[in-house]
């Protein structure tokens, strides 16, 4: 896998509204996707991820996946959202093939730990019938 790019995922569901009182969390307004993002944090915990927390950050939110040797995570970010249809976009937050790592003081691979992430994302995605895989490896949306 070539990681010229964060992989990334754009959605279509319903199953994910804007939640009560999320507009007093968000950093930018509009930036939307905390339902998706405590989704994601129980279904990758379900499967085996140290997920410590989901927090809002300057475009969305952020979904921490520890036990990794390098800082990984999942940015969630809303870009349109109805009472009927949510346009949602996953990245992930490591894009390069590898890492310097002062602690170890060498380069770390990070392709098969990151291609593990984004592979059980998409299975996550397309085992729900509410959720609709619209691009993979789509562009930034923001």
């Amino acid at each position: 896998m070539s990681l010229d790019k964060a992989p990334s995922f754009h959605l279509r569901s319903a199953k994910f509204p804007v939640l009560e009182d999320e507009e007093e969390e968000l950093v930018n307004e509009g930036t939307y996707g905390k339902a998706l993002a405590v989704h994601l944090e129980e279904r990758l915990k379900s499967r085996g991820f140290d997920v410590p927390f989901v927090i809002c950050e300057d475009w969305g939110w952020w979904v921490e996946i520890s036990g990794q040797p390098f800082s990984l995570g999942c940015c969630v970010y809303g870009a349109s959202h109805s009472p009927t249809q949510n346009d949602l976009y996953v990245t992930l937050s490591r894009c390069a093939e590898r890492k310097w790592s002062f602690l170890r003081f060498k380069f770390i691979d990070t392709r098969e730990r990151v291609e593990s992430v984004s592979s059980t994302l998409l299975s996550i995605f397309t085992d729900d019938a509410e959720v609709e895989v619209v691009d993979r490896d789509c562009e930034y949306p923001l």
